[in-house]
């Protein structure tokens, strides 16, 4: 990732292990800025800061009921107590461990609590750099109420500190409808920022303004097959012919008019999965079906089940069958026969298939109408490339009513709190901000988080008036509260600029002994081609306007 070459290249960040990254004094310096950020926006929707362990014990999480199903598991150990204890993910536990002995009253909502702290995930594989790690600094905000209006209200109102705090950052972001994944709650909202390389697909309507992450895209299906009893039930060979693309051209028909199946595992549980052969599973929607994580069989976990692959058959057998509410069960199709080379034509799912669910269960893709398109005015989603950086979610009750998170209503009936969760990913953030404004040559931040205002370069640094006259210059710059970065080294130019380039500051200021013919010094604003040449006491002047 172009972040993760910059990160290193400018010396940033230093790589300890995978997925746990080391901040130098200078990454450091930009890290703590986007915190700030983080904090006054945080505090200007009266949530308040506070903090909570990293190390938690196992009891709470036990109450919660994710000890066991957390993706990816937990990391935890056993203290010189014999007590497991986690190392944190997340804080939902733990802040509601604190605030179910504060809350008795309705009149004791609404009310918003942030902190920013150590989260660590055992990621199978952490790449990208701070877009993937194990270890990381996370702004996780919780908010409680008394009922779903003040939730809705409350949930708004960090949409909109969301938005500020990335554009203050220096970039822009859509929001889109999100999984709620790990953390669960019933509507949740992602922020992306879009980018060739980001990990996230994004399906959003330019006209109805809809968007989603492909997870989560829900969009609608045109029910292509209509066809009823217009073709007659029979065994057809089909020597070797497998996949879809080769059975449509054998059969001279459209992908609509067949049936895949396939083999998944929900746990050690296996499952058909059934849907129109022109779509593909989405597994997200399909996990949130089952309520467990589910894994695609391979071909010979396939034929220990009595299957043969490519000809898997969705009738006569005894496994759950999911089907996807693409398919018309009223009309025929054409599925396979469970026999090698051949697949069974005219079959109506109505008539033949034991559903156990008839669900969405499909990917949605580019071009398809979302389920808010106006089918006169809309064209269908385009999919965008994207990186999630904030995370928001409607958590309900799903946490309080599990630990007793409650408190009396007006009519002193015992009700559960109703809970907002709200994240950022502090390095992942700095991470997409370099990816949207930065190339291979040149780190750019925006001038709310740069490490300094100012880089104050020397050239021709054993001549004596161009060293008096930096060190005057720099005296001057921090006395006028710029920060500022000097670069006094015994090096070249070449390597001096080279650096100014990676430092992400967004001005340099370079004094040499041609200037000083003049009395001037050069100013130049990243970005910008050509350096402007300025009078040493104008140089406060000229950076109220840069800065």
């Amino acid at each position: 990732m172009l972040s993760h070459r910059l990160l290193i290249r400018s010396g940033y960040i230093s790589q300890l292990g995978a997925g746990i990254f080391s901040f130098t004094p200078i990454g450091w310096r930009v890290i703590e800025k986007i915190k700030d950020i983080i904090r006054s926006e945080m505090n200007s929707i009266d949530c308040y800061e506070a903090n909570f362990p990293v190390i938690q014990p196992s009891d709470i999480w036990e109450e919660s009921g994710r000890i066991d199903s957390f993706i990816p598991p937990l990391a935890r150990f056993t203290d010189r107590r014999d007590k497991i204890m986690i190392i944190a993910p997340t804080h939902e536990e733990s802040v509601i461990s604190m605030v179910r002995s504060e809350v008795n009253s309705y009149r004791d909502m609404p009310f918003s609590l942030f902190h920013i702290q150590t989260k660590f995930r055992d990621e199978t594989r952490p790449r990208g750099g701070l877009l993937r790690v194990r270890e990381f600094e996370m702004k996780d905000a919780y908010s409680f109420h008394s009922n779903q209006e003040s939730l809705d209200e409350v949930y708004e109102e960090f949409s909109k500190a969301y938005f500020n705090i990335f554009n203050r950052c220096g970039i822009d972001v859509i929001k889109v409808a999100a999984d709620s994944g790990a953390i669960g709650g019933k509507v949740s909202s992602e922020f992306i920022s879009i980018a060739e390389n980001g990990e996230d697909t994004i399906l959003k309507c330019d006209e109805c303004l809809y968007a989603a992450n492909e997870e989560k895209a829900e969009f609608k299906k045109i029910i292509k097959n209509d066809s009823e009893n217009f073709m007659e039930k029979s065994e057809k060979e089909t020597p070797n012919i497998k996949s879809i693309q080769d059975l449509t051209n054998f059969f001279s028909l459209d992908a609509h008019y067949f049936i895949k199946t396939m083999v998944y595992f929900s746990g050690k549980k296996p499952i058909l999965v059934s849907l129109a052969g022109d779509l593909e599973v989405n597994e997200t929607k399909l996990r949130n079906l089952l309520g467990d994580d589910v894994r695609l069989a391979d071909n010979d976990e396939i034929i220990q089940l009595g299957l043969v692959p490519g000809f898997i058959s969705p009738i006569n057998n005894d496994f759950d069958l999911i089907v996807d509410d693409s398919i018309n069960l009223k009309a025929d199709y054409i599925v396979g026969s469970n026999r090698n080379n051949f697949h069974i034509e005219g079959i109506s799912p109505s008539k033949e298939f034991n559903i156990k669910h008839y669900e969405d269960i499909a990917k949605a893709k580019k071009g398809d109408l979302s389920v808010d398109c106006d089918e006169s005015k809309c064209k269908g989603m385009n999919e965008y490339k994207g990186i999630e950086v904030g995370h928001i979610f409607k958590l309900g009750d799903t946490y309080s009513q599990k630990m007793g998170l409650n408190f009396s209503d007006t009519e002193g009936k015992q009700k559960s709190v109703e809970m907002g969760c709200y994240g950022i990913g502090v390095g992942r953030l700095l991470a997409a901000v370099i990816e949207a404004n930065s190339s291979e040559k040149e780190l750019v931040l925006d001038k709310n988080i740069s490490p300094f205002q100012v880089y104050l370069v020397n050239l021709n640094s054993d001549n004596t008036e161009v060293k008096e006259v930096s060190n005057s210059v720099y005296s001057d710059l921090i006395n006028s509260d710029y920060d500022v970065l000097f670069d006094d080294r015994d090096e070249g130019p070449g390597v001096k600029f080279s650096d100014y380039e990676l430092s992400g500051v967004p001005v340099r200021i370079v004094i040499s002994k041609r200037s000083l013919e003049n009395s001037e010094v050069e100013i130049l604003e990243r970005g910008k081609e050509d350096f402007k040449m300025v009078k040493i006491k104008d140089i406060n002047k000229e950076l109220s306007k840069l800065i």
